[in-house]
């Protein structure tokens, strides 16, 4: 979210040689900026973590993070010889 408004487009975080760090939101095709807004010098895009949005119906309800019931559930075998006393 930028100034209260959802964004389709990516967040991409960027880093100058002079040590300023900065977002821009930016199409995918877009090139990476060159310059830093403060300061001019060069700078780069930084390698970040990415997020995802789950949407449409369905996920939630279907066992989505649920735990295995029912016939599908598998309770660990024992290995042969290993019987209790």
């Amino acid at each position: 979210m930028v100034d209260g408004t959802i964004s389709l487009m990516p967040t991409y975080e960027y880093v100058c040689k002079g040590g300023h760090e900065f977002e821009a939101v930016q199409n995918m095709q877009a090139a990476p900026i060159e310059r830093c807004p403060k300061c001019r010098r060069v700078c780069k895009r930084l390698i970040s973590a990415s997020s995802f949005i789950l949407k449409g119906s369905g996920w939630a309800k279907d066992g989505y993070g649920s735990e295995v019931t029912g016939k599908n559930k598998r309770t660990p075998k024992r290995p042969k010889g290993s019987g209790e006393l």
